[in-house]
């Protein structure tokens, strides 16, 4: 299974490999702003398929994760970073695939705000 998705304006498309079972939702000052619903894969497994020259990056708090936007609507649809272990990931935002069925999967709760 692949879970495809995009900025809101399509310039910035995604396909990740593989099925997600769950996806965490982050309380952070970043991620509540946004509504992320954020799923953690290798980067192996995932493709931009759209134009890169269209992406900016915001960084913010540590610096370890680049959040990845759309520089025309400003959708933020995945980061590039490091898990706390040093494992690089990239962090895709489900709310970003349209197609993917969010009520099947299980939301965990992570207090970023702690972090």
């Amino acid at each position: 299974m692949a879970v495809e998705g995009s900025c809101h304006c399509g310039k910035i498309a995604f396909r990740a490999e593989g099925a997600p079972d769950q996806a965490i939702e982050c309380n952070c000052s970043h991620c509540q702003r946004k509504g992320f619903l954020l799923w953690f894969i290798p980067p192996e497994t995932f493709t931009v398929t759209g134009d890169e020259s269209a992406m900016t990056q915001y960084n913010f708090n540590t610096h370890k994760i680049d959040h990845k936007f759309c520089a025309t609507c400003g959708a933020q649809p995945f980061a590039r970073g490091r898990m706390p272990d040093g494992t690089e990931m990239v962090a895709v935002n489900l709310r970003c695939a349209p197609e993917f069925d969010r009520a099947a999967i299980q939301i965990v709760a992570v207090d970023g705000k702690s972090f």
